[in-house]
């Protein structure tokens, strides 16, 4: 099957000028086009499309795609650095969801606190047992930061 740009762009909703910078920044190299210079999308460009807006919503830059795509241009002899490239790019989302969900913890137990302080009417009874998860990693992460009773003013 063939597509044209504006059927692309309305089947995926990433915007026409997007898929061109995309085509002209060589993200997409088996994308043909007609004799009038029209870009046709095959089945195998919309799948290129996918991965391109998933290394892109994951992270990579636009340089970093463009190498990916030119390992796919290049064939089975970078299959290993196609690997690694998606192998690094796991190891860094697996790290940020880890953070992520230590800010979730946090907010849900905010959430849990407010919760209890809407029902009683006041937080006053709660604010001096608010201790928030994960705090002691906070603490030893902060720099050290200068004692301000010894510090000069």
């Amino acid at each position: 099957m063939s597509y044209t740009i504006q059927q692309v762009s309305k089947m995926t909703r990433i915007p026409a000028t997007t898929l061109r910078y995309y085509d002209k920044e060589g993200l997409l190299p088996f994308l043909e086009r007609t004799e009038s210079g029209y870009r046709r999308f095959s089945d195998v460009d919309l799948a290129s499309l996918q991965i391109v807006q998933c290394l892109k919503s994951a992270g990579l830059s636009i340089e970093e795609i463009r190498q990916f795509s030119e390992w796919v241009h290049e064939g089975d002899s970078t299959l290993q650095k196609r690997l690694d490239l998606f192998l690094r790019r796991k190891e860094e989302m697996e790290k940020q969801i880890e953070e992520w969900k230590k800010i979730l913890d946090v907010i849900n137990y905010k959430c849990e606190y407010y919760q209890k302080a809407v029902e009683a009417g006041t937080e006053k009874h709660l604010f001096t047992k608010d201790k928030l998860p994960h705090a002691d990693e906070f603490i030893t992460a902060m720099p050290s930061l200068p004692n301000p009773q010894t510090s000069e003013n």
